[in-house]
């Protein structure tokens, strides 16, 4: 029989994690054990309050009702304990050794390709962290946009273009719904002048009118970011590609439904033409490896959004190490 407890955790970030919602200094996270004759089992109930549809005041308790059972746990209808449960019973069945999948990453044999992020902050800021990324390695940069005066962001990407073409760094913006369905396909208009390869989130989730008609005549491809966020049917998956038509959708598996819901949401956006890729969502490097290990069994093309496990002071060590602009699992 198996028995599951959680603890809570607060990462501690090294520096102040500024989105257009929020200054962020730490994050409150928990952590699932599963343990049975086989030993234990590790997993992350990566909750993102304020943003997170599983951000309710009985958080805990749904918690505990969980641990009962962990293998119905599995079915839960909040996204981030299906997505600590799924890793955690991966983790059990496989020894406990935080490694569950074969593939050439899982063995350390093949890095992760992912974007530099580069978070919002003043102009001189934000400068200074594109050109940390650049020195780093990286040639394909995510800024977050619609913290600062407009014009101060189009400063920064004319900097950016100046010294790098689009063959040689490639830009996706991500403007976490700041801009507002009036002024939205103007300001594409002026950000397409930079190649931008996809803006994500252009508007709040939750107008797919609006959002339609953005990516309809966007000059931008739109990549569906917080508009999946929160537990979705089959048929509502369908519905909201259908309406909305976005060019891309971006996945995060502890705020979409964890890896089962996110396995369904790429079939229907394959089926469709829309392309994806996986982003991290602050998780600790318990929960990145697991998103980490999800994403190298599928192969991917593109430049995935995954953390470098080097946003907090106090994260939990679990084997990953960048090296230039890829995710390696150490060995």
């Amino acid at each position: 029989m198996l028995t599951a407890r959680f603890t809570p955790y607060t990462l501690r970030f090294n520096f102040v994690a500024r989105t257009s919602r929020a200054a962020m200094h730490e994050k409150e996270t928990y952590f699932v054990h599963i343990a049975g004759p086989d030993g234990e089992g590790v997993g992350e109930c990566a909750l993102f309050r304020g943003l997170s549809a599983d951000d309710v005041p009985d958080y805990e308790t749904a918690l505990a009702e969980a641990c009962r059972n962990p293998e119905a746990a599995l079915q839960s209808p909040y996204s981030s304990i299906r997505f600590g449960f799924e890793t955690a019973l991966a983790d059990y069945r496989a020894g406990g050794r935080r490694v569950w999948t074969d593939t050439p990453w899982a063995r350390g044999e093949e890095g992760i390709e992912i974007n530099g992020l580069v978070w919002m902050g003043d102009k001189a800021e934000m400068r200074r962290r594109i050109a940390q990324k650049l020195d780093a390695g990286f040639r394909v940069l995510k800024l977050k946009i619609g913290g600062i005066n407009f014009d101060d962001e189009l400063d920064l990407l004319r900097a950016v273009r100046a010294e790098f073409g689009p063959g040689d760094v490639e830009l996706r913006l991500d403007a976490n719904g700041s801009f507002t369905p009036a002024n939205a396909l103007e300001r594409l208009g002026v950000l397409s002048d930079f190649t931008i390869h996809s803006l994500e989130q252009p508007i709040r989730a939750g107008q797919p009118e609006a959002m339609a008609a953005i990516c309809s005549r966007s000059p931008i491809p739109i990549a569906l970011d917080e508009e999946l966020i929160g537990m979705r049917t089959d048929s509502e998956m369908a519905e909201l590609l259908d309406t909305i038509r976005p060019q891309y959708i971006i996945l995060k598996p502890s705020l979409c439904g964890g890896f089962e819901r996110s396995d369904a949401w790429i079939a229907r956006a394959e089926s469709r033409g829309i392309g994806w890729w996986a982003t991290s969502a602050l998780e600790s490097d318990i929960g990145l490896n697991a998103i980490a290990q999800w994403v190298a069994a599928k192969r991917p093309t593109l430049p995935q959004g995954l953390g470098t496990g080097q946003l907090y002071i106090n994260n939990i060590p679990n084997g990953l190490e960048l090296r230039g602009s890829k995710l390696w699992r150490k060995l």
